[in-house]
This record gives C-alpha cells, structure tokens and sequence, in this order.
C-alpha cells in the first residue's frame, strides 16, 4: 500500500483480491490522505471494505487497450489504423486517468487545445467519436462505468460537404496526362462511383458479365451492393479481361501485374493530376463527379443513394441542389387553375 501524487491529488495504490486498486483520496493534504489510507486498511483487515465500481479502477488506457483488441480490429483495415492514431493524442491526456476521473469538462478542454493545436474539426470529431464509442461499450457492455461522459460534450461543426467534381473539359485533360492503366482505372470510377479500396479489391469473380453487373464485397459500411454496368464499363472490362486471359484475381493491377498498392495508385494520380494542371482534386472526387453527374442528368437520389452505397439518404442530400429541375413541379402548381384568384387576394391583404 501507498500514496502518489498526481495533478496535486494524492492517490492510493493498494491490493484488494489479488489486483492492483488505485483510488483517489480527493485531497491534495498528503496526511489527509494518509488518514484515509489507513482508513481503508483497516477495513480491509476487518473484512469491511467493499469495492466501489471500476470506474474507479479502471484506467482509460486500458479501455481502450480492451477496445482496440475486442471492438476496433473488426472493423476496416483504415479503421482500425485510424483510431490507433486518434490515441497517439487522446493517450498522452487522459491514459493514466481512471474512467471515473474522465469528465465532460475535461473532453471540453481536450476539444478546445486540439482546435488550438490546429487540428481539422473532422478530425477532432473522429477522436471524440471514438472515445464515445468506447464509453458506451465499456458501459453497457462491460459494466465498468456508470455513464458516459461523452453525452455531455458536442461535436465540432463541420464544413466538409465536399463540391467538387471534374468538369469535361478536366476530364479529357486528365485522360490525356494519366498512363494507360490509369486512363483504364479513372474511366472505372467515373462510370461505378466506387471508392478507392472497392475497386482496388474489386476480383474478377464478382464481376457477371451474363448480368451486366459487378458485386461490391468489401464496403465502407461493411454491406454488399450490386451495380448494374453502363456499357462504358462493360466494354472496358471485356477488353480488359480478353487481353489478360485471366477469370479470377484482382481487376486492376499494377503495370507490371503485381498487386496494385493505394500508395502507388494515388502518387501517380496526383502526378497526372499536376500534370493536367486540375487544382484541389482528389481521387475520391471522382466518386462525387459520379453522384453529381447522375444527379445533374435527373436521376433521383434514391438511386443515387443505392448506387453510391450509402445507409442513409442524409449523406446523398449533398448532391441534391445540383438538380433544381427535380423541384420544379413544386412552383408549376402555381401555374394552375386559381392562380389569378391568388394573386387577387394578396394584392387586397
């Protein structure tokens, strides 16, 4: 048993049942402290004391140790990576703090030095989200706190409804820098709407040439989803498939046939990129050029929705100002029988 001091607060560490207990005294008088140590000896000697929850004991660096092993390896790989690095900045704060000591003013202070550090809002918001995750599974699921602190702190707004998509006369210009198995990957996305890591896992099994359609196995959203194929993309794969003479693996590779890597993918995208001279345009663009252009062409956003892979339709209502046309028949009725009527009343109001 004995006293340390953190943050001007002396703190008990002692064994209780075979494991260490760590406990606050809530006193920055060390002798205090030291009278409620012995306090607690006692008890213990007599058979009295009885464990407070583990909210306690428990420290935020290990539930997110627990987290990361049990919760963040199931999801995706870019997931997973992720949140190990929001814990490079949320560890150094509050690792060494118990979960009870972990409160909403404190994640309030962490979100005001992180604004101050420079960090984006939407980076931000991720590292809090994970720290809200990660309560509410050690509460409702482990039973080692009692509430989340994180129902108390609000996200950062977020400015990030990205409206940006390749225009024709940038398209050609890319086509005519990209290489050729690049010009092949861009007119993919740009007729499928997929992410980066579905068309880079995208087999040639899960293409049906018979149906015209091609199934997306690995999604964000970890869902699968079939998308029918323009004739762009049908003639595209056909030829593709008919030069290599192959019917399983990967889709796309790299120019010499080897496994094609995103690092690899995105440098030369962005090599071509500059050389089209296109300012502030990412290859994931190229998904948001895909939704606009369909939404530009009067498709509705249910299909949209279900051709870009969203759960929701809130994520697909960013492209819905593209088609003002979609809204018209809502100020035709106006038009109709009694319009005169109406105007003749509001001109006596």
């Amino acid at each position: 048993m004995g006293l340390m001091k953190r943050n001007h607060v002396w703190w008990m560490s002692f064994m209780y049942q075979g494991r260490q207990v760590r406990r606050s005294t809530g006193t920055t008088d060390k002798r205090l402290a030291e009278s409620i140590l012995c306090k607690v000896k006692v008890q213990i000697a007599e058979g009295q004391f009885f464990e407070r929850r583990e909210e306690q004991d428990r420290t935020f660096g290990a539930m997110m140790d627990r987290y990361l092993t049990e919760r963040s390896v199931l999801k995706a790989p870019k997931s997973h990576l992720r949140d190990r690095q929001a814990l490079n900045h949320l560890l150094p704060v509050f690792g060494e703090m118990v979960l009870a000591e972990v409160s909403p003013k404190l994640l309030a202070g962490y979100k005001a030095q992180r604004r101050i550090e420079g960090a984006a809002p939407a980076t931000i918001n991720k590292e809090l989200q994970l720290v809200r995750h990660a309560f509410n599974i050690a509460m409702r699921e482990w039973e080692w706190c009692r509430e989340n602190p994180m129902h108390r702190v609000s996200m950062e707004p977020v400015q990030n409804e990205v409206d940006r998509w390749l225009t024709a006369k940038e398209e050609d210009a890319l086509m005519a820098a990209a290489s050729s198995w690049l010009r092949e990957i861009i007119t993919f996305a740009l007729n499928t709407g997929m992410r980066q890591g579905e068309i880079l896992n995208l087999q040639w099994q899960d293409v049906d040439f018979t149906r015209g359609t091609l199934m997306v196995m690995k999604s964000k959203n970890g869902t699968r989803r079939t998308i029918p194929l323009n004739s762009t993309v049908y003639e595209l794969l056909s030829a593709k498939q008919a030069a290599t003479g192959t019917s399983c693996g990967p889709v796309f590779n790299s120019p010499l046939g080897n496994t094609l890597h995103v690092r690899f993918l995105v440098r030369e995208f962005c090599t071509a990129r500059d050389r089209a001279e296109i300012p502030d345009f990412r290859f994931h663009d190229m998904r948001h050029t895909f939704a606009t252009r369909l939404v530009q062409r009067g498709i509705d956003l249910y299909k949209v929705q279900r051709l870009m892979g969203h759960k929701t339709g809130t994520m697909t209502q960013r492209y819905a100002h593209h088609s003002p046309e979609s809204l018209r028949d809502g100020v035709n009725v106006l038009d109709g029988p009694g319009q005169d009527r109406i105007i003749t009343n509001l001109a006596q109001c």
